[in-house]
């Protein structure tokens, strides 16, 4: 999988076999504005997390986040999915006092942040361009799911899972990082995957669906659920029950 962004234009690049002289290149009014709009745009996209909106159609308290990679299967999360699923994070953090571990779920870890930024959080992401997380931010490849710092191994009470790809490898990859990870004793998770992976998941992670659908600012043919290990007493809909 390559995360390689385009390389910009070189709009001064010579394309007419003449020689260069030493003159900085003069551009048309019309070439100007082009390349103003481009700058524009990639320094849009280039923040991961950006302020409230500012009248330009932006909502209040969206988050922007980089484009989608749809290479990398990344769909992010709509607000009321993302604000619904952080302030759950937020409440199990107030609870425990544990870091939380957010793997494969960008969307997430930045709506986290805005919401608190004090809470202790780390960003597993396949995708270097969250490196601008700093500290925040752990390589991750879900193809070598253990191959991680020793200091993270069951040092995480809390943590949210929202696996690439919806195949059974993934699930089960995945899984062995979560069990890395969590706490042996009193750990909550949350897991974000399709429902063709109810089944699976319960088996690998004894998580069960909430009644509360996760949606995607552009609508997926995969209907998405939300399971977690723990009973949320109520909160994202409850359990759903078997008739």
């Amino acid at each position: 999988m390559s995360t390689e962004l385009e390389e910009r234009p070189n709009p001064a690049a010579a394309d007419d076999g003449t020689e260069e002289d030493d003159d900085p290149p003069l551009l048309s009014s019309q070439a100007l504005e082009a390349l103003r709009e481009f700058l524009s745009e990639q320094s849009s996209l280039g923040g991961a997390v950006e302020g409230r909106g500012d009248g330009g159609g932006d909502e209040p308290d969206e988050v922007r986040l980089v484009a989608e990679d749809w290479r990398l299967s990344q769909f992010w999360y709509d607000r009321d999915t993302a604000q619904t699923v952080a302030e759950e994070i937020r409440t199990l953090y107030r609870s425990t006092s544990s870091r939380i571990a957010c793997i494969a779920c960008p969307t997430l870890y930045a709506y986290l942040k805005k919401l608190d930024p004090s809470i202790p959080v780390k960003l597993l992401e396949y995708d270097k361009r969250f490196e601008q997380y700093d500290d925040d931010f752990i390589y991750y490849d879900y193809n070598q799911p253990e191959e991680l710092l020793p200091s993270l191994k069951h040092n995480y009470q809390v943590i949210i899972a929202d696996p690439p790809y919806l195949s059974k490898e993934c699930l089960e990859k995945v899984a062995q990082t979560i069990s890395f990870l969590a706490h042996p004793h009193d750990s909550f998770l949350l897991l974000l995957t399709g429902e063709v992976q109810k089944e699976r998941a319960a088996e690998l992670l004894n998580v069960h669906p909430c009644g509360f659908r996760p949606q995607h600012t552009n609508k997926l043919g995969n209907e998405f659920r939300l399971f977690t290990n723990y009973d949320t007493a109520g909160r994202l809909g409850g359990w759903e029950r078997k008739a």
